[in-house]
């Protein structure tokens, strides 16, 4: 039978195993058949060691074979030496066997004692045999595995290639589509900045005349301004001409009547001879002139005090409410009426 698989193999060996109880019997066989004639022919004192020739000889035999059969498994020569020294040993064993039967003429006990060296020859041949053919079927498996380990490793190797280049398309398609999406994000930002380009643009036109319409408003408001500060400057101006005119008128008067004063207070001219009375009088008169003209001035001082700013825009405030012009407003703060203006244009921006 074809030895085809690793377990027929193995079996194989396990029977061949043994052949080692055939080897182990026909050795035992033989040095009790060997030792009696190596003992004649071996001195007294040493027939004790007939026993070891036998062994050494089967051992050899065995060994011989058995070293062939690892020899040849591993694909060397076993011819040469080795096969010398296998048919030497073989038949080293018959003769021994046979030999005590052969000198008696036994030839019953030749046939008899040529069973074991026989038996462990043969045996010894047929396990080389048995073993060349178990290498044989391990090499022809294991050359049937490498191929096969090969075919699989060719199959692996194809299928590798073949998913390789699958995923090499995939990911040819992936980046094809990943480009196609880039490209319409571009695209679709693109037409987006456009657009928001032109509405920044058309919102930049709208606010430039916004801008352009609240520059004309602010220019008319501030020439309408302008125009009231002059107004109210030269208004200004003119109150104060006036209220120094009548600075001055009230001035004037009260000199006059100090002046009126002090000739009805001035006594009449005396002599000619003490004619300096007169003088150190009117000159003695003076400080009550001064005095009473200080004293007006004082008066006048305090009538025409201004108000702090804070109750001066409280008295601005109260006068809008109440429907005062603002030259009484001003009269009555002592502030200019320019001033009074600029406060209540500033009350009338806040409502």
């Amino acid at each position: 039978m074809k030895l085809k698989t690793q377990a027929q193999v193995d079996a194989a060996e396990r029977v061949l195993r043994l052949s080692w109880v055939i080897v182990a019997g026909a050795i035992l066989f033989s040095v009790f058949t060997v030792t009696p004639l190596v003992a004649r022919v071996t001195p007294q004192d040493w027939q004790w060691s007939a026993w070891l020739l036998p062994i050494v000889v089967d051992v050899a035999v065995v060994i011989s074979i058995r070293v062939d059969a690892i020899v040849a498994r591993l694909g060397g020569s076993t011819t040469g030496w080795p096969t010398t020294l296998r048919v030497l040993t073989g038949a080293m064993s018959v003769l021994l066997n046979i030999g005590d039967s052969a000198l008696k003429g036994d030839l019953v006990g030749v046939g008899v004692h040529l069973v074991a060296p026989a038996l462990l020859i043969v045996t010894a041949e047929a396990s080389l045999k048995w073993r060349r053919e178990i290498a044989s079927a391990t090499t022809r498996i294991e050359e049937e595995r490498r191929r096969e380990h090969e075919e699989r490793r060719r199959e692996q190797r194809a299928r590798e290639e073949r998913l390789r280049a699958d995923r090499e398309q995939e990911r040819e398609e992936r980046l094809r589509e990943r480009e196609a999406a880039l490209k319409e994000e571009r695209d679709r930002r693109r037409d987006e900045a456009a657009e928001r380009a032109a509405e920044r643009e058309h919102e930049a036109r709208l606010a430039k005349e916004e801008r352009d319409d609240e520059r004309k408003d602010e220019a008319a408001r501030y020439a309408r301004e302008e125009e009231t500060r002059r107004r109210e400057a030269a208004e200004a101006k003119a109150e104060e001409a006036k209220a120094r005119e009548e600075e001055a008128r009230r001035q004037a008067a009260a000199k006059a009547e100090a002046e009126a004063e002090r000739r009805l207070r001035e006594p009449r001219p005396a002599p000619p001879a003490p004619a300096r009375t007169p003088v150190s009088a009117v000159r003695t008169s003076r400080p009550a002139v001064s005095a009473t003209v200080s004293k007006t001035g004082a008066h006048e001082a305090d009538a025409d005090a201004k108000m702090s700013e804070e109750n001066a825009r409280k008295a601005v405030a109260d006068g809008i409410r109440e429907g005062r012009s603002q030259r009484e407003i001003a009269a009555l703060t002592g502030w200019s009426t320019g001033w009074v203006a600029k406060r209540a244009q500033e009350l009338a921006v806040t409502s």
